[in-house]
């Protein structure tokens, strides 16, 4: 970035008026290095003195716009055709700022919690990915935490980088191996904005206004409420802790004692309070709302973990998320692809099945239009949270894009529950997105119950019958329900002939 300011006269003229004027600022996604999408309005925007005309250049394209009373300011490109060659965006007011190497390409959003945030450089096969990583046209930006309690314009960004092997270990890596995919496959540029955080309930993310769209969401404010009333208490328990924690850790003799006494008694948890991530609507104010409106191609999502005590409720905000982002970017329903939670055991759960009824929600999330899932239900590790093959998440939500936006033709979804028949003692169970017959590798399929009446699950058989599936019981003479993959971290074995796992389901609703 090169900025230039016509330093005499505004120094003099401040010298004897006592005036300070601001510098025009762009946005701060507006960088050197940055890529713009292609083939829609770009705008561009950012601050300057009240009432100063500012003008962006970009290629032949000029426009103009004047700040308004609280200095902002916002222009409009007409839409761009790909540009592998940087270019110049000049943007002047009093001063000018010329920003380098700008390309055109398509710009994805990837959002979440840890397993977005998770690194290139903790994913399987690191070093060889992030040596053999030279795409100089697939950038990232990642933009810093931050909890606001009301929607703001500033954020902090670490700059647009290039995909090499100084660079990518930090990049975002379900966004990255995603943006790769689709890179070798469009070969036109790639950006990815980071906007993640580890650990985060989807109602951080949300706006204001989603959160006041729907009665039923009060209550995530009044846990919230009730978490802050408490943490003077809350944290006086954890300084306690801490100190008796500290003082039995001290004990253990040397290092490597210490070491291990830490690994089996974690270090007590800081409470939450005020300015904790956890803020209802405190990420989207700091880390999304400051984004607006930067044109988008579509978002990724990968998040859920932290809602999956809570399940129930989860449909309903995920899809209130989904529809107030889109409205706030103000580029229609643009594409909004998610991972379906992979397998783990999540200890903490007694009834083994949370993650089974979050992954349910996520996929009647579904009915949104312009959405998608990519399911990590087979390749999750169940003693990890995080596991590290992150690439074939990130093939599996390029295959959405790749057949839903860009024209691509292939299979983008595993096998779908579409309904179940009763023949004798069995039930046979019907698949959409079943293409070249089902499979289950090398071993029956596993991770099947089905119950009767009275509500009882028992494991079960399943004999695939090409597109179909018949399961039975012999604990079950008459079946009435059945499940498949329905435990925190089953083992999932059955795919359609493009090699795409079963989507979870239960015919039940109880």
């Amino acid at each position: 970035m090169i900025i230039f300011r016509r330093l005499l006269v505004p120094l003099l003229f401040a010298a004897l008026t006592g005036a300070i004027r601001a510098d025009v600022t762009p946005a701060a996604l507006f960088g050197d290095h940055a890529v713009l999408q292609r083939d829609k309005l770009v705008p561009v925007w950012g601050r300057a003195d009240a009432g100063e005309k500012v003008t962006v250049i970009f290629g032949a394209q000029i426009r103009s716009a004047t700040a308004g009373s609280d200095g902002s300011w916002i222009v409009f490109l007409d839409p761009l055709s790909a540009a592998t060659q940087g270019a110049d965006l000049t943007i002047a007011g009093r001063n000018t700022i010329i920003l380098r190497n700008i390309v055109v390409g398509e710009v994805w959003l990837c959002s979440g919690q840890s397993n977005m945030e998770f690194a290139v450089s903790r994913a399987a096969n690191a070093a060889q990915e992030i040596a053999t990583a030279n795409f100089p046209l697939l950038r990232h930006v990642r933009i810093e935490h931050a909890v606001a309690e009301a929607p703001t314009a500033a954020t902090k960004t670490d700059g647009w980088k290039a995909a090499t092997p100084e660079n990518v270990g930090g990049f975002t890596a379900v966004g990255y191996f995603f943006a790769r995919d689709i890179f070798q496959k469009l070969g036109v540029p790639v950006g990815l904005v980071h906007s993640s955080w580890g650990g985060t309930p989807v109602e951080a993310w949300m706006s204001p206004a989603a959160m006041a769209g729907n009665p039923a969401f009060r209550i995530a404010g009044e846990r919230w409420q009730q978490t802050l009333a408490a943490y003077p208490q809350a944290k006086a328990d954890y300084e306690a802790q801490l100190a008796s924690w500290t003082k039995a850790q001290a004990a253990a003799k040397g290092p490597a004692a210490q070491a291990a006494w830490a690994k089996n008694n974690p270090r007590p948890r800081v409470p939450r309070g005020a300015g904790d991530p956890w803020t209802p609507t405190g990420l989207f104010n700091g880390m999304i709302n400051p984004l607006l409106p930067y044109a988008l191609r579509g978002v990724l999502w990968y998040q859920g973990e932290n809602n999956a005590d809570r399940a129930s409720e989860y449909h309903a905000l995920f899809a209130a998320m989904i529809t107030h982002w889109r409205a706030h970017f103000g580029q229609g329903d643009i594409p909004f692809f998610w991972v379906n939670l992979a397998n783990f055991k999540n200890n903490g759960d007694q009834t083994g099945r949370n993650y089974a009824f979050l992954r349910e929600a996520q996929t009647q999330t579904l009915s949104l239009p312009n959405t998608g899932q990519a399911l990590a239900i087979d390749i999750g590790n169940p003693n990890d949270i995080h596991p590290t093959n992150k690439q074939d998440v990130g093939r599996r939500l390029a295959l959405l894009a790749k057949t839903r936006i860009y024209g691509i033709v292939g299979d983008d979804t595993g096998p779908t529950f579409a309904g179940i028949g009763r023949e004798g003692l069995a039930l046979r169970v019907r698949f959409a997105h079943a293409g070249g017959g089902l499979i289950a590798h090398d071993k029956p399929v596993q991770s099947l119950e089905i119950a009767g009446a009275d509500r009882v699950f028992h494991r079960a058989e399943g004999k695939i019958e090409r597109d179909t599936l018949l399961v039975s019981s012999p604990a079950v003479r008459d079946p009435v329900a059945v499940r498949y993959a329905w435990q925190n971290a089953p083992e999932a074995n059955l795919y359609n002939g493009a090699g795409l796992p079963a989507v979870p389901f239960r015919s039940d609703v109880w």
